[in-house]
C-alpha cells in the first residue's frame, strides 16, 4: 500500500490503473481533444504536465491531493470507462445487428441477452485487436517503462482510437455535426475534435447496423410472407404463421451456416478479414 501511495502521489500509477486511465482519459487529452475549431482551448489546458498538476494539486495552491481523493478520482474515471469504450469501439454495430437477427428469426429470448452481449464483446475484441495492439505499443508499454509521462501515453492512445473512429465514420455525418457545431472544414481527418467525431461515429454506426440488419431481415420476411399466404389460401386463418415459419427460418439459417456468415460479415465490415 505504501508503494502504491508513493506512485499515486508522484503521478505514477500501477499497471492496471495506468491502462484504465489511458482509455478513460483518451477522449479528453488525445490529439485534437475536445477543442472546437471555432473556440480553441486556453493554452494552459494543453500545457505539458497539465494532467500531473490536476492530479496533485487543489485549486492551484500547490497542495497535494490526499491518497483517498486520488483513488476517488480514479474510481470516478473507471465508472465512465465502459460507456466510453462501448461508444468508441465496434460494439454498438455488432450488438444491434445480433439483436435484429434474433428478431428476424422470431426468437424472443434465444439466444439470451447475456449470450448476445458476450458474443458482441468478444467479437469486438477481435475486431479491435489491431487498435489494442497499437495502443499497447505506443502508449501503455512506453508508459510502463517510464519513457513517457501519463499525459503523453493518454494522447497517443487517443490518437489511435481517433484514427479507428474516423475510418468508420461517414463524411456526411461528420459534416452534419461540424455544421451544427459551427466548425469549418478540417484540413485532415486528424484535426477533427472528439466532440464532433464521437456523435458522428455513433450515428454512422447506427446507420450501418440498420443497413446490415435490413439485409439480414429480408430473407426471413419472405419466408413469413410465403407461410402466411399459404395458410390463408388453405383457410387456416386461426393458426399463427409465426409458429409454422419459425422451423423453416431456423432450417434456412442452419443450412447457410448463418452464425459463421454473420460473424464473418460483421468483422469484414470493419476491414477485418
Amino acid at each position: 500500500m505504501g508503494e502504491t501511495a508513493l506512485k499515486l502521489r508522484h503521478g505514477r500509477f500501477p499497471g492496471w490503473l495506468a491502462l484504465a486511465l489511458i482509455f478513460a482519459l483518451a477522449l479528453l487529452l488525445a490529439g485534437p481533444a475536445f477543442a472546437q475549431a471555432a473556440a480553441p482551448p486556453p493554452a494552459a489546458a494543453a500545457a505539458p504536465g497539465a494532467l500531473d498538476r490536476a492530479l496533485t494539486t487543489i485549486g492551484g495552491d500547490g497542495r497535494p491531493l490526499s491518497l483517498s481523493l486520488q483513488i476517488l478520482l480514479l474510481m470516478s474515471l473507471l465508472t465512465v470507462l465502459p460507456s466510453l469504450l462501448l461508444m468508441m469501439t465496434s460494439f454498438t454495430r455488432i450488438i444491434i445487428v445480433l439483436s435484429i437477427l434474433r428478431q428476424a428469426l422470431g426468437l424472443q429470448q434465444t439466444p439470451p441477452n447475456q449470450v448476445l452481449v458476450g458474443l458482441a464483446l468478444f467479437l469486438s475484441i477481435f475486431v479491435m485487436r489491431p487498435v489494442i495492439s497499437e495502443i499497447n505499443a505506443t502508449a501503455y508499454t512506453p508508459y510502463g517503462e517510464g519513457r513517457v509521462p501519463i499525459e503523453t501515453a493518454v494522447r497517443n492512445g487517443g490518437n489511435v482510437l481517433h484514427g479507428f473512429m474516423v475510418r468508420q465514420t461517414r463524411q456526411t455525418d461528420l459534416k452534419l455535426f461540424s455544421d451544427m457545431a459551427g466548425a469549418r472544414g478540417f484540413a485532415r481527418p486528424a484535426d477533427v475534435p472528439f466532440s464532433i467525431l464521437l456523435p458522428a461515429f455513433v450515428t454512422s454506426e447506427l446507420k450501418t447496423a440498420f443497413q446490415i440488419g435490413f439485409l439480414i431481415f429480408l430473407p426471413f420476411l419472405i419466408i413469413d410472407l410465403v407461410v402466411a399466404t399459404t395458410l390463408m389460401a388453405l383457410g387456416m386463418v386461426m393458426l399463427s404463421p409465426s409458429i409454422i415459419s419459425m422451423p423453416f427460418k431456423l432450417l434456412l439459417f442452419v443450412l447457410v451456416d448463418g452464425w459463421a456468415l454473420t460473424m464473418g460479415s460483421l468483422a469484414a465490415s470493419f476491414g477485418t478479414g
